[in-house]
């Protein structure tokens, strides 16, 4: 049994778990306040990276299988509200935080180059906003803050998608489809918090395990687990419940397409298996019967149904889109089967796909900075001309298959070994099988890269350095993790050894 180090309001390092919630919230207002572009993304730098570092060292604490019990303002859970780490949450607040801080140094030129100056500062700031709220979805111990932060994040997200229209109309629609879909998402989950509070009169999420273990039968309870899974299955944007996530990663800025492809779903995720695995018991018969029938067919047709509709897209934001509908479709998978290894495969594949969409949607990001638009049509031999660029889209689009060697192929495989541990040859076949899709819609755009000459009359260039770079960054670490796993490894194993404990720690 783990122990819970209750942090005392001691020192510096005894706050982080709210200082890394803190300090991008306190950075946000700030960058409209001072009303200078280059200072709000200084401020936006300086908070992401503050966070990542917090982030950063609360995962050596907790890598061990300990937790941290943050009690704000010194109420003891479950009257007060806690922030609470452990080894799954950390991982998690460690990609979100370290992925934003990597795309920073990148966002400078792409946002001058699609957004109009007099609106920079209000971009970092609805930035720092989006980011604050996933954060405390992640952290946060208690059931009606992660509905408070999802909403933070939300409403902060469809500011920032809107902003695309600088480029193209379009994105004050995505943005309208997504602000209606994820309230939408928004109000079911909280309707099935409501459910379970009726049913046991506390929010604490540790608690709410205790207080729900004996109420496997009951239906107010049942009926909250429903409304919970379909509000994040929205968020998470599960199949079919997905039609707002490909106009939104179309349309958005592509800093914004990169942040949220990277971070949003994931959060998410990580908050379903938060509540099928440490709020309700993983026994629970009505939980068993959704992760059966439901979970598991909605994810293979996800890694199917996505995959196909991606290949014959032309317009590569779109067709990277869809392939994130499919690759949430493995995640799911993994949940569905509930064993520790599969669990594992989950949550290093929310990692590793966040890693390598990221690379991928920056440079989709660097290609609108040069050629004006994400079509494959106008993106004919660009190989030859931005080397670098398309060289790190061939190593993201690897990874994204799951070839050996890089970050994709150790979460997909571990989700094979998964399926063949419970005898499901012909899952682990299904998964093989969808995984070749993706080389389909890869290969087609590379072939457009490298096979075709350029357009006549066209010359294009490398992006600066300030945006080469973190594309780099995130290619190299699509291909460390991918041949060193101790971190990833250790940590999902750490996590998924808590989230089937059932969380009561």
């Amino acid at each position: 049994m783990a122990n819970a180090a209750v942090l005392p309001a001691l020192s510096i390092i005894d706050q982080l778990p709210l200082l890394t919630i803190v300090v991008p919230m306190v950075a946000g207002p700030l960058c409209v306040l001072f009303g200078n572009r280059h200072i709000a993304w200084l401020l936006a730098f300086l908070a992401s990276l503050a966070s990542f570092l917090f982030s950063a060292h609360m995962l050596l604490q907790v890598i061990d299988g300990d937790v941290l019990s943050y009690h704000l303002g010194g109420w003891a859970p479950p009257l007060g509200i806690e922030y609470r780490v452990d080894a799954a949450n950390a991982f998690v607040l460690l990609l979100i935080s370290g992925i934003s801080t990597v795309i920073l140094p990148y966002a400078r030129q792409s946002v001058a180059h699609e957004i109009k100056k007099v609106s920079h500062t209000l971009f970092y700031c609805c930035y720092l906003l989006c980011f604050t709220g996933l954060l405390g979805v992640v952290v946060t111990g208690d059931a009606f803050n992660v509905f408070v932060f999802l909403e933070i994040s939300s409403l902060s997200t469809y500011v920032l998608i809107a902003m695309g229209a600088e480029r193209d109309r379009r994105a004050l629609t995505s943005a309208y489809d997504y602000l209606i879909l994820g309230t939408i998402g928004a109000t079911f989950f909280v309707i099935g918090i409501g459910f379970l509070y009726i049913a046991t009169g506390t929010l604490n999420m540790t608690d709410l395990a205790v207080r729900l273990a004996d109420m496997d039968g009951n239906r107010t309870v049942q009926a909250g687990f429903a409304f919970i899974v379909v509000g994040m299955g929205l968020k998470a944007a599960i199949y079919p419940l997905h039609l707002w996530l490909p106009g939104a990663y179309t349309y958005a800025p592509s800093v914004v397409t990169v942040f949220l492809a990277a971070t949003a779903t994931k959060a998410a995720i990580y908050v379903l298996l938060r509540f099928m695995f440490s709020v309700f018991q993983p026994e629970f018969v009505f939980e068993l019967h959704t992760l059966t029938w439901i979970i598991m067919p909605l994810a293979i047709l996800a890694m199917f149904a996505a995959s196909l509709i991606a290949a014959f897209q032309t317009d590569l934001k779109r067709l990277l889109a869809y392939s994130s509908v499919a690759q949430v479709g493995y995640m799911i998978l993994g949940i569905g089967l509930a064993t520790k290894i599969s669990l594992s495969a989950t949550i290093i594949h929310l990692f590793n796909h966040g890693i390598t969409k990221a690379v991928l949607f920056m440079v989709v990001g660097a290609f609108v900075m040069r050629k004006g638009s994400s079509f494959t049509k106008n993106l004919n031999g660009l190989g030859k001309q931005m080397p670098l660029t398309c060289a790190a889209f061939v190593v993201g689009g690897l990874s994204l298959i799951g070839v050996p060697g890089t970050a994709g192929f150790i979460s997909k495989w571990l989700l094979i070994d998964a399926a063949l541990e419970v005898d499901l040859w012909w899952l682990a076949l299904l998964i093989v099988m969808s995984s070749l899709l993706a080389v389909v819609y890869v290969w087609k755009t590379v072939e457009v890269l490298y096979m075709n000459e350029p357009d006549e009359g066209t010359i294009a260039k490398e992006v600066p350095m300030s945006m080469l770079i973190p594309m780099w960054v995130m290619a190299i670490a699509c291909i460390y993790f991918g041949l060193n796993t101790d971190i990833t490894l250790t940590s999902a194993s750490v996590a998924a050894d808590s989230l089937l404990r059932g969380g009561v720690q």
